[in-house]
C-alpha cells in the first residue's frame, strides 16, 4: 500500500530562520530571541517585575506531563468524558475545576488504529505547557521542526517508533494561539485499569506523538 503522509498546516511558517548565538555558544532561534527581547522590554517598562517573572518561570519549570496524562487516562476510562474532551478540551478541563484561563486554545487529536498523529511547531516551540510542562530540547530544535514535516515516518523511526506503511501519519503544527496534543491509543484491556495507574504509563512523548504509552 502506498505510504500516506498528511501534513496539517494551520498557518504559514518559514523554516529558513536566522539563528543567533548566546553567550554560551548555544544557537538561539528567532522565537527565542524575540522572547528574550519581549521579556527585557516588559521589565524595562515596568509591566512585570523581576520577582514576578522569576515566580512565573519557576511555576512553569515545575509543570510536568502528569496533568496531561491524568486527563488522557480519564478519557480512556470514561467514554462520555472522552467525547466531550475531544469536542471541546478547554471547557471540559475547566469543568473539572481547573483554571485554564491562561491556556491557549487546545485541540486534542486521537490516535486510531489506522492513523498516527504527531505534533510540531515549525516556527519555534509552541507547545501545550499547561498540559505537558516545558517542551523538551529536541522539540525546540531546528532539525525536528523541519524534518518531521518532510519525513515524519523516518523521524519517528529515530525515536524508536516504527509506524507501518498502512497507517496514515498526520502532522499538526502548533501556533501561539492554538496548541495540539495527542491522545495515544489505549493499550488493549487497559481501559479497565484504575486511572491513577493508567496515568503512570502515559508518557510525555506519547502525547506529542513520538512515543507510545508504557506497557501496563
Amino acid at each position: 500500500m502506498a505510504d500516506h503522509q498528511n501534513y496539517i498546516h494551520d498557518h504559514t511558517h518559514s523554516n529558513d530562520h536566522a539563528t543567533h548565538p548566546d553567550l554560551d555558544g548555544h544557537t538561539l532561534s528567532d522565537g527565542e530571541v524575540w522572547e528574550a527581547a519581549l521579556r527585557e522590554l516588559l521589565l524595562e517598562k515596568g509591566v512585570i517585575t523581576l520577582p514576578e517573572l522569576n515566580d512565573q518561570m519557576n511555576r512553569t519549570a515545575s509543570q510536568s506531563a502528569t496533568f496531561g496524562a491524568s486527563i488522557i487516562a480519564k478519557a480512556w476510562t470514561d467514554q462520555k468524558f472522552k467525547k466531550a474532551l475531544l469536542a471541546n478540551p478547554k471547557a471540559t478541563i475547566a469543568d473539572l475545576g481547573h483554571d485554564i484561563s491562561t491556556m491557549p486554545d487546545l485541540v486534542i487529536v486521537e490516535n486510531r488504529v489506522d492513523v498516527h498523529n504527531v505534533v510540531v511547531c515549525t516556527l519555534c516551540s509552541c507547545y501545550p505547557r499547561y498540559m505537558l510542562g516545558p517542551p523538551p530540547e529536541w522539540y525546540r530544535s531546528a532539525a525536528y521542526r523541519a524534518r518531521v514535516v518532510r519525513d515524519p515516518r523516518e523521524v519517528l523511526i529515530e525515536f524508536g517508533l516504527n509506524i507501518s506503511a498502512e497507517k496514515t501519519i498526520r502532522v499538526y503544527d502548533s501556533t501561539a494561539d492554538l496548541r495540539y496534543m495527542v491522545m495515544p491509543l489505549c493499550p488493549p484491556g487497559a481501559e479497565h485499569t484504575p486511572v491513577k495507574h493508567l496515568q503512570t504509563i502515559i508518557t510525555r512523548d506519547s502525547m506529542i506523538g513520538v512515543g507510545l504509552p508504557r506497557l501496563p
